[in-house]
């Protein structure tokens, strides 16, 4: 039962990491990015190691998706003329 868990949450990080590369929109990658790095949290929860999942879920999904969302919001963007 455990391995189907850990092969969902695998697919998930795949689609995840492929939607974040694609994606135009910067706003949209950062949340993307986000909820992989919880998901991520979640794999390193599910391999016995709390000190790297918390780790993870705060730095991964929290401090560096501050980071990019206030970087987004001090740039502008450029229009093609």
């Amino acid at each position: 039962m455990i391995w189907a868990l850990d092969i969902i949450l695998l697919y998930f990080l795949v689609i995840l990491s492929i939607i974040v590369v694609f994606t135009k929109d910067l706003l949209a990658a950062t949340v993307v990015f986000s909820i992989y790095g919880l998901v991520m949290a979640i794999v390193f929860a599910q391999l016995n190691a709390p000190d790297v999942a918390l780790t993870e879920a705060a730095v991964g999904a929290g401090i560096t998706t501050l980071l990019f969302i206030v970087t987004i919001a001090k740039t502008t963007r450029r229009e093609e003329d």
